[in-house]
């Protein structure tokens, strides 16, 4: 797909071939049908039109991507504070003034810390677009064409506009063509217009400018497969110039925004650094006038104790940990969605379930099973109901909700006969090879899958029959089919002869060795009839009947049901071939069968939910529209009397106008996939955050758009799949609202940890700041101390808080707005809050701490204090992590074991930080020193005051709170 240099001078043809007929078409692109182009032509053809290939855009290289990483304004300050931390280790080296040790640890620290998440960045965006290469993979690598007279053989890439296109089954389409001739044409375009019954092409016709891309039987287009017959036809678009080429161009004009957690992060970055550099300025310009004022001049030694503060200050206010702990967040979401069917291409799509408002969705087999079951049966004389699921051939027949025999009602008897006989499907059961025995035969379950092998409508009449207990194989042997008259699409309707005899037709039909069954269009056939039966008899149809029949079939037309007619006829001998006309009349009629593709039993709860949620469930179907009435009304996705909007409408409408129907909008009609890239941008235009359903190629730019991209990994292509974010791994619905459900309760846990995590950072820098403010000698903590603080100390347990379980509200509030601040709902002012507190009591620690070990008589060392410091920060944190599991209930209120990870993180950190303190290799490493039992004691009674003040908050607050709603 490399780009072309001729792109910008080549002319744009026509993209209106479906309207003018094969001589105009040959005429317009100077072309012969019978020897093609010559040698010359193609070549001239070939500089002015460029190769037959998708070309491509250039994005950004791989090194782009990981230096991008680097931008981020925590990691450049993290390599500032470790430029300057080596420049001052080199400077103790020189000077000998170095306490021994590994020379720039800390260097070597904060640098390994800025690489590592510099990776995780890395190959979370690296992951490079595959869309458009598995557009390429539709491009069929060879083709024949004639040329210069001659059939021959070439490469798909050397086509050009004018080439005559020889097709034949089994091959792909290589280019955009008209057809100039077809034999018995048929292809299959479901990759580009998702329609999956092969399409009849047609030469003879032209149609208007605005018929659909579907529609267009005269024309083929590139990717789609020839499945029978064989065709010519002249090319008339290759490259850019395609369908496929299209939506290439749509691909590429898509542009990617950052998530909501991404820019939510770049926020919190900011205000970080910016806090930090502003508290920075304000130590070392207060502590230089300080000691200006003490000294009547400016110290160099004060100065390098200041910046040593400041570094140590930038160190503790960025948290380093938490690029992984939302990374690993990410990951842990998507192995839980895994389990519920939703595989997540993109890590970061996670999250930004947890915004969405809005969710578009395919009906066929998302919001329904894709299969067809028969809801409704009428007779002359009686309408009946059908209960069943799926194609399993087990349910019941009513009559005013009252269970019936179908045996009861000959007439009933008859018509469901006809449905088997008259019928090309089979329906057999899928048994598991658990269930198979010695003799090869399964053995029956009710848990397995009733498949169909043919047309799923027919296959629902065999299940429909099954339910009263007729089977095919049985009843074929009974009434031995001996003749056909086909479906066609001008007829309408099939019939077959039968011989032999069953005690279910009426009188007269068993007294004759044949009968013909017919089924079809329901007005076609009554036209054809003059009787009806009766129980066991046939009476003559009067007008006022004729009539009945016509309404029930509108009635359930109106109720978006597929409705068949059948009947049938007493015959003497076989009728000749080609006599279906004079054959099929005086017909005998015996009702009507409505069908529908039923909703999944499932997906109605998952609708109350979503409006439960605060999420608004769309449909959008290329399906009739009274079908998608329904089916929508039926699942609770709108109430009667709504508006639908379909293709044909929304075509009419401007941009603008369509951004104002969308609010009011449920179920959009007969559209094709590329209405849905304006469906999108209209609801994002009016602040909807939307996940958009699709699984053909010309879904790829709307699932692209979308802020969620689903495809379908049953029925979705490849294309689809490469363009989404998630992929339904079983094309349901309910699951989507299964992964918003995981989205939320990630973006929850997010927000707990960075509240759990912020909180001590703030509380570290002001610990830090206040050390040369109130007059302590030297800093109380080095960066080596706050990396593990910040890594260990605060990220195991935040790792923990990200497996913790969802509150039972999660579907219960309203989704998380994608332009709300990370601080908001009272976020920032929590942090804000446990850092002051937090400080304050280390602050006190720090200060008994330092007159403690600088007494007279005391036996250790003078820089205990500073141990003493670093301990408690990191004990008091754990007390911290038990008590931020939720934001109103105590502790002694949370099922200590529905998280047994963050025991365990606050048990393994906690061991971990003694032993910081008593093994000397680490002692020496880390600079600490020796407790005694009354110090370490001190300083975990110091600690548990933040517990202790976290939860008298609670109770505060719901004091407080209770008293109002009072």
């Amino acid at each position: 797909m490399a780009p072309s240099s001729h792109s910008n001078s080549r002319p744009a043809l026509a993209n209106a071939w479906h309207t003018l007929n094969v001589e105009k078409t040959l005429l317009e692109l100077s072309t012969n049908a019978e020897t093609g182009l010559t040698t010359q032509q193609v070549e001239e053809r070939l500089q002015q039109y460029g190769s037959n290939e998708l070309e491509e855009t250039a994005g950004r290289s791989s090194w782009e991507i990981l230096l991008d990483q680097f931008k981020n304004i925590m990691l450049v300050m993290l390599i500032v504070v470790a430029i300057i931390s080596g420049v001052l280790d080199l400077i103790a080296l020189q000077q000998g003034s170095s306490e021994g040790g590994v020379p720039f640890k800390d260097t070597i620290a904060i640098m390994a810390i800025v690489i590592l998440n510099g990776i995780l960045g890395y190959l979370q965006e690296s992951r490079a677009e595959k869309a458009l290469a598995a557009l390429k993979r539709l491009s069929s690598p060879k083709v024949r064409v004639l040329r210069d007279g001659k059939p021959i053989e070439i490469d798909g890439k050397q086509l050009v506009p004018g080439d005559i296109m020889l097709l034949e089954a089994g091959v792909q389409v290589s280019a955009d063509a008209r057809l100039i001739e077809a034999s018995n044409l048929q292809i299959r375009e479901a990759a580009l217009t998702g329609e999956a019954q092969a399409v009849t092409k047609q030469v003879d016709t032209q149609l208007q400018e605005e018929t659909p891309l579907g529609d267009r039987v005269n024309l083929v287009y590139q990717g789609t497969e020839v499945v029978h017959g064989r065709g010519t036809a002249i090319v008339t678009g290759t490259g850019m110039r395609t369908e496929l080429g299209k939506i290439a161009e749509m691909l590429q004009a898509v542009e990617s925004e950052p998530t909501p957690l991404q820019q939510r992060m770049t926020q919190l970055g900011n205000v970080l650094v910016t806090g930090s550099l502003v508290l920075v300025a304000l130590v070392v310009v207060g502590g230089m006038l300080k000691s200006y004022l003490d000294t009547a001049r400016f110290d160099g030694g004060v100065l390098q104790e200041l910046v040593e503060v400041s570094l140590s200050m930038a160190v503790a206010v960025v948290p380093e940990g938490l690029p992984a702990v939302i990374t690993v967040t990410l990951a842990l979401g998507t192995q839980r969605m895994v389990r519920r069917n939703a595989l997540i291409r993109k890590l970061p799509a996670v999250e930004t379930l947890g915004s969405v408002t809005t969710i578009c969705s395919d009906k066929t087999g998302t919001l329904t099973q894709n299969k067809m079951v028969v809801q409704q049966l009428a007779t002359v004389e009686q309408r009946f109901s059908v209960t069943g699921e799926g194609y399993t051939p087990r349910g019941e027949f009513k009559i005013d909700n009252q269970a019936i025999r179908a045996e009861q009602y000959p007439e009933l008897q008859t018509l469901l006969i006809a449905c088997v006989v008259c019928n090309d499907a089979v329906l057999q059961q899928d048994l598991p090879k658990s269930q198979e025995n010695g003799t090869g035969k399964g053995k029956p379950n009710s848990a397995d899958e009733w498949i169909i092998l043919g047309d799923p409508t027919e296959g629902a009449l065999l299940s429909l029959a099954g339910k009263s207990g007729l089977e095919k194989d049985s009843l074929s042997r009974q009434l031995k089919r001996v003749g056909e008259f086909p479906f066609s699409s001008e007829r309408k309707r099939m019939s077959v002869i039968c011989q032999g005899r069953t005690q279910n037709v009426a009188q007269h039909a068993q007294d004759t060795p044949f009968v013909m069954f017919t089924k079809g269009s329901p007005e076609l056939i009554l036209e054809r009839c003059k009787t009806y039966q009766q129980g066991n008899t046939v009476k003559s149809l009067t007008d006022t009947q004729r009539q009945q029949i016509l309404e029930q079939n509108n009635q359930m037309a109106g109720a978006g049901l597929r409705v068949l007619g059948f009947a049938y006829k007493p015959l003497e001998s076989v009728p000749p071939d080609a006599s279906e006309d004079s054959t099929e009349r005086e017909l005998v009629w015996l009702g009507l069968v409505g069908m529908l593709d039923a909703p999944r039993t499932e997906v109605r709860d998952a609708v109350a939910r979503c409006r439960d949620a605060g999420i608004r469930p769309i449909m959008i179907t290329g399906d009739h529209q009274l079908t998608a009435q329904a089916i929508a009304q039926s699942l609770g996705i709108a109430k009667e009397g709504d508006r639908v909007l379909t293709g044909q409408e929304l075509q009419r409408l401007s941009q603008e106008e369509l951004e104002q129907e969308v609010g009011n909008v449920n179920i959009y009609a007969r559209v094709s996939p590329e209405h849905k890239l304006r469906i999108v941008k209209a609801l994002q235009s009016r602040g909807e955050f939307t996940a958009m359903t699709g699984d053909g190629v010309n879904d790829a730019p709307a699932l692209k758009q979308a802020d969620i991209g689903i495809a379908m990994g049953i029925t979705g292509t490849d294309v689809s799949k490469e363009a989404s974010d998630m992929v339904l791994l079983d094309d349901n619905f309910a699951t989507i609202v299964a992964a918003t459900e995981e989205g939320r309760v990630v973006y929850t846990n997010i927000r707990r940890f960075i509240k759990y995590i912020l909180g001590s950072n703030i509380g570290e820098v002001l610990v830090i700041a206040a050390a040369p403010i109130i007059g302590l000698g030297g800093v109380p903590l080095t960066p080596l101390q706050i990396l593990w603080m910040n890594l260990v100390t605060d990220g195991l347990p935040a790792l923990a808080l990200a497996v913790e379980p969802p509150e039972p509200d999660v579907m219960k509030r309203p989704p998380f707005s994608p332009r709300e601040s990370i601080f908001a709902k009272g976020l920032g002012s929590y942090m804000v809050r446990i850092g002051i507190v937090f400080s304050i009591i280390t602050i006190a620690l720090m200060v008994w701490a330092y007159n403690h070990t600088h007494a007279a008589g005391y036996q250790g060392d003078k820089d205990t204090w500073k141990t003493m410091v670093f301990t408690t920060l990191c004990i008091a944190q754990m007390g911290h992590a038990l008590a931020v599991r939720s934001i109103s209930r105590l502790v002694i209120q949370v099922n200590p074991f529905s998280n047994p990870y963050l025991l365990w993180a606050v048990v393994v950190t906690t061991a971990l930080q003694l032993a910081l303190v008593y093994v000397p290799p680490l002692q020496n490493f880390f600079g600490t020193h020796y407790l005694n039992l009354t110090e370490l004691a001190i300083c975990l009674g110091f600690s548990s005051l933040l517990f202790v003040w976290v939860e008298m908050e609670k109770l505060f607050f719901r004091f407080y709170f209770s008293r109002r709603r009072a």
